[in-house]
């Protein structure tokens, strides 16, 4: 069996942009302001009576290293539920540097899927609340 070996090209990986903290707490502030003020109204009803459909229960946002995502959380109530609870990544912030993010959502297919680049957080926030790729 002849095994041929080849030399392909992969170039190293950007590092990634530290967020700085001044900037967490703001995009945290203000996204607990959207979060209360628009998303929570909008999207978290009564349950309805018909006890088999899953309904968000509550909406929050939370940093891990250097992407800020909001997530939705969802009630069970079925019968047949494997869990009373579960969550739904919606939304992805990325930090690239200077105070700048790109946006995602995820996709049907459970991968994330960048629509926009280069964005401030306010940018970021109102396609959040405003771009229909963007709900719960």
């Amino acid at each position: 069996m002849n095994k041929q070996k080849r030399w392909i090209c992969s170039p190293p990986k950007p590092p990634k942009a530290k967020v700085p903290g001044t900037v967490k707490r703001e995009v945290e502030d203000r996204a607990t302001k959207i979060i209360e003020g628009i998303l929570k109204p909008k999207h978290i009803k009564p349950p309805s009576d018909n006890n088999t459909f899953n309904y968000i229960v509550d909406i929050y946002s939370k940093w891990h290293q250097n992407y800020f995502y909001f997530i939705a959380k969802y009630s069970c109530p079925g019968p047949n539920a494997v869990s009373p609870f579960f969550e739904s990544k919606f939304a992805r912030m990325r930090y690239i540097g200077n105070e700048r993010f790109n946006l995602s959502y995820m996709r049907h297919t459970e991968q994330w899927f960048e629509i926009y680049s280069n964005l401030s957080v306010d940018e970021c926030l109102k396609a959040i609340t405003e771009d229909p790729h963007f709900l719960p």
